[in-house]
């Protein structure tokens, strides 16, 4: 199969299925196209906590505000997955998770290799998604995986160990907290459609408070198991299923409540 993530919206992945499904007999399955218009950090999160999930696939992903520019079009492979994407960071961090997954499966490091498609002028300064990155899905699927390195036009740029950082390529990790026995200061991630306002916060940093008050930059809120361990409308915090702790509302959105945007510092005192 191929994948196709983008922040689009509409019609434009039509015109990216058509390229490929002219190219190939793939079976295609969007991820998402509503990603955060332009937000390669938050596209990054939320590819490292879907892509995982897939079989071994192509997955092409498309936020690329560099569009038109000099930066090079990736291929990245993962054992048995490879990742078409711009040279901006946006599938590094799954890419990494797919290698972990992979070594936690066999025991064995999975190298993380990157190649460069060559892609010629395109009919489009601004939609590369159409006439660079689709052809390049397309051609991968073709080729098959294992096989990148018969593909004309690709190089071979380098190979890199799971936890290592790409010297040619451009890398993109997530901020660290700092966490003590009674305090963690983070930064939001990103905030869901929900309205859950994701932070850097390790869930761990919650382990047996279920049930006491938390100040999330000094508003109170309860940590809790389960959304509707408190009432409607009242504030929580809780540990996600990406393992990160979230500020949420229960059936409302926690990113109002607590006045938090993608990006803000967070302060959690228990």
């Amino acid at each position: 199969m191929i994948t196709l993530a983008s922040d689009f919206g509409s019609p434009y992945p039509a015109a990216m299925k058509g390229v490929v499904l002219q190219r190939s007999d793939a079976r295609l399955v969007d991820v998402a196209h509503d990603l955060p218009r332009q937000d390669v950090r938050a596209a990054a999160f939320w590819c490292r906590e879907t892509l995982p999930y897939f079989p071994p696939a192509v997955h092409l992903v498309v936020v690329d505000p560099g569009v038109g520019t000099d930066r090079d079009a990736l291929v990245v492979r993962v054992g048995e997955h490879a990742l078409v994407a711009p040279d901006n960071g946006v599938v590094v961090p799954a890419a990494r998770r797919l290698a972990e997954r992979a070594a936690a499966d066999s025991d064995d490091d999975a190298p993380i290799e990157c190649f460069c498609y060559d892609y010629q002028d395109p009919a489009s300064a601004t939609f590369h998604g159409r006439d660079v990155f689709a052809p390049a899905a397309a051609a991968v699927h073709e080729v098959g995986v294992t096989n990148l390195g018969t593909l004309e036009p690709i190089d071979r740029i380098e190979s890199m160990a799971p936890g290592a950082s790409p010297e040619t390529v451009v890398d993109c990790r997530f901020p660290d907290p700092a966490v003590d026995s009674t305090e963690a200061r983070g930064e939001v991630l990103v905030v869901d459609d929900f309205g859950n306002a994701i932070t850097n916060v390790p869930g761990s940093f919650l382990d047996g408070r279920v049930g006491e008050a938390v100040a999330v930059n000094g508003t109170s809120a309860t940590a809790v198991a389960a959304f509707d361990d408190v009432d409607v409308g009242d504030r929580l915090v809780t540990v996600g299923s990406h393992g990160y702790v979230e500020c949420d509302v229960n059936r409302g959105r926690g990113d109002a409540a607590f006045e938090l945007d993608p990006g803000d510092d967070v302060v959690l005192s228990l």
